[in-house]
């Protein structure tokens, strides 16, 4: 094992792909329509009162409109739904375009498909470097179905095993 090296933020983010998380897109209604995210720092933080997290960044031009709204939906992505994640992360497209919803008790869109949602409103929001720590509180949630989550690692969208079937950096077959 080799001795840690310089810890600038390019290199975090070569040694975090390391990691796997989970992959969320935060949505809310505003009076133009409906607006989401993709997101792949979100948490849990407390059991009692119910708190969330999740890390938009800074230079986010969304998530202004969802601080905005009344609330906010946390969708737990399932494996399969990497246009969606994909389609949440880009900038200058329809979001919502394709993608089953309903609205939920803040108007927030619920995606169909997740395999959860999570009801949220801002509770408080920290500097975090080139993001900010958005701490809700959590005013309802479901578990809408069961199945492997989506997974983001390696730079790449997928399941456990399709991930676990690449090379982390390069995305080669082993």
């Amino acid at each position: 094992m080799s001795a840690p090296g310089h810890a600038g933020g390019e290199r975090l983010r070569d040694v975090c792909r390391s990691y796997p998380t989970g992959v969320v897109a935060v949505t809310a209604q505003t009076a133009e329509g409906p607006v989401g995210m993709a997101v792949n720092s979100f948490a849990s933080v407390s059991l009692d009162p119910p708190l969330v997290l999740f890390c938009p960044a800074r230079s986010s031009s969304t998530w202004p409109l969802i601080r905005a709204a009344d609330g906010f939906a946390v969708n737990v992505l399932a494996a399969g739904q990497h246009e969606h994640a994909q389609r949440f992360a880009e900038r200058g497209v329809d979001r919502f375009a394709g993608v089953p919803h309903r609205g939920g008790r803040t108007g927030a869109p619920l995606l169909d498909e997740a395999l959860a949602v999570i009801e949220c409103r801002v509770a408080a929001e920290h500097d975090g470097g080139d993001h900010w720590i958005v701490v809700a509180d959590v005013l309802g949630l479901a578990s809408l179905q069961t199945g492997p989550p989506l997974l983001f690692h390696g730079g790449r969208y997928g399941t456990p095993a399709e991930l676990d079937a690449l090379e982390p950096t390069t995305g080669e077959r082993r």
